[in-house]
């Protein structure tokens, strides 16, 4: 097959050109590498693998040299967008820089090369780096306890729900209702259903916080928690916090503080001292590790002491004086299990205590400071292009709202956020918080500097302004490798291979 319709395979690609296939670069007979003679025995096949356990023909693989091959994932490198290549102020999401300190760390061959089936005595540098991060995390949340185990924050969701079953059920009680505010995080109602609870949902009130009223009105004996965000999804910190905390455990439910949102707090103050009883972090937000496909993430858990005993297990902890080694493990003793294989992703907690090291207590409270102050700038600055629902101080993130450039000129939040692509800068997190029309969620993080903000402000305003003046940004982007494609019909035609039809 030629490559790409006869163009060289090493060309570069130009403007909205696409990257052919693999299968599209093949020639028959080339190959990246070829194994040299060793010398080995001749062996029956017959008798290594039984003919009906065979291929009547060869696998179809795609027959490319090596230098196609490199040039080919390379030029496919250059077409993504990425936290080492500029800003990515995807609200909710924290997407900082990954610091290259912190990976070097964790490719460090005493770190990587471990198996994590080794006993405590050969991993005693190992156990040292877990239990010193988890104290660390309870340093900066408060709690007494945490779990590393978690893989990211949707598991430590469910890791913290099935810690309120277990302390209900010690107790003798059966719960079965978790209170979620409308603004809460989509995974809360999701994990709350696959703990096998039922949700209640409350309104915000006109602040954009919980209303405490109607909070009350549904608090009674058959609620296991609430699960909350603080500072919420709209970026803003919850004032009656303190009261809320003090209905809740009124009734005898448990306060969960989901900490993907850790980041406003650092060093300021601290879930534990608000009244929570189980906070999970996402590391890969707060401690600027890799996420997702970069990751895997990891999302620990930490706990007021009425929890510690039902925590996962088994937990790297510090030995009792005396012991052989300094570092073992124990298991609590109402223990809900395992929540990961072995002791979580390990690589990436390395790399959070590195993070949290190198900034010691002082710089944490820096990263948060800047973070907010970053987000409040993007508010006042964008406050005369785009609505501002709550335009008030904010926290690490902003909600701005693209409600009022609809309803005069026909241009929605997806359209300032596709044509936002063409300048430079990842798009915001659009339409959610979910009550918030037309939403346009942006936090810049601290790791942005001032010159960065300034030209991600420039962008939003000339798109307002292109808007008002009649633009047509419902096509947008034109100049992107791929432009605007239906995501609706992406999310329920899916086509897992190149040559599906």
């Amino acid at each position: 097959m030629s490559a790409a319709g006869g163009r060289a395979a090493s060309a570069p690609l130009m403007g909205g050109e696409s990257e052919p296939t693999l299968f599209e670069l093949s020639q028959p007979g080339r190959s990246s590498w070829q194994l040299r003679t060793t010398g080995m025995p001749e062996w029956d096949v017959d008798e290594l693998v039984p003919a009906s356990h065979r291929r009547v023909a060869p696998v179809p693989l795609a027959e490319v040299s090596e230098r196609d091959l490199v040039g080919h994932f390379t030029r496919l490198s250059h077409r993504q967008f990425s936290v080492d290549l500029g800003a990515y102020p995807l609200g909710s999401c924290t997407m900082k820089y990954n610091p290259k300190l912190c990976d070097t760390v964790a490719a460090l061959p005493g770190l990587a090369a471990v198996h994590p089936g080794a006993p405590a005595s050969l991993t005693q540098g190992w156990l040292q780096i877990l239990v010193e991060l988890e104290e660390a995390l309870c340093e900066v949340t408060g709690m007494a306890a945490a779990t590393l185990q978690p893989a990211a924050g949707a598991a430590g969701e469910l890791t913290g729900l099935l810690l309120m079953r277990a302390y209900h059920s010690a107790r003798g009680e059966s719960r079965h209702r978790v209170i979620i505010p409308d603004s809460a995080h989509g995974t809360n109602p999701a994990s709350v259903t696959l703990g096998g609870y039922e949700t209640v949902t409350v309104p915000s009130a006109a602040r954009g916080c919980v209303d405490l009223a109607a909070l009350r009105s549904v608090l009674d004996t058959d609620v296991a928690g609430i699960m909350l965000t603080n500072p919420n999804t709209l970026g803003l910190f919850e004032e009656d916090i303190e009261a809320i905390a003090a209905a809740i455990h009124e009734v005898g439910g448990l306060l969960y503080y989901d900490g993907a949102n850790l980041n406003a707090i650092l060093g300021v103050v601290r879930p534990g001292d608000m009244g929570f009883d189980i906070v999970h972090m996402n590391l890969h937000k707060t401690f600027a590790t890799p996420h997702g496909g970069g990751g895997p993430g990891a999302g620990p858990v930490a706990v007021s002491p009425r929890l510690v005993d039902f925590l996962p297990g088994p937990r790297p902890v510090r030995s009792a004086p005396g012991a052989a080694d300094e570092f073992g493990y124990m298991t609590p003793p109402h223990s809900i299990g395992r929540i990961h294989s072995w002791h979580g992703n390990a690589l990436v907690l390395a790399r959070a205590l590195a993070y949290m090291q190198v900034h010691g207590g002082d710089g944490l409270r820096r990263v948060a400071e800047r973070a907010v102050l970053n987000a409040n700038w993007i508010r006042r600055r964008l406050a005369g292009s785009y609505d501002v629902p709550f335009d008030r101080p904010c926290m690490h993130e902003v909600v701005l709202s693209a409600a009022t450039l609809r309803k005069k000129f026909g241009t929605k939040a997806l359209d300032v956020a596709k044509r936002l692509l063409e300048f430079g800068f990842h798009s915001p997190t659009v339409y959610f918080p979910l009550i918030v029309d037309e939403a346009l969620m942006i936090e810049p993080t601290e790791t942005e500097s001032l010159q960065t903000l300034e030209a991600l402000a420039e962008a939003l305003e000339t798109i307002a302004a292109e808007a008002a003046a009649g633009e047509p940004l419902d096509e947008a982007p034109h100049s992107t490798p791929v432009r605007r494609v239906d995501e609706a019909r992406a999310a329920r035609t899916l086509v897992p291979t190149f040559d599906a039809r």
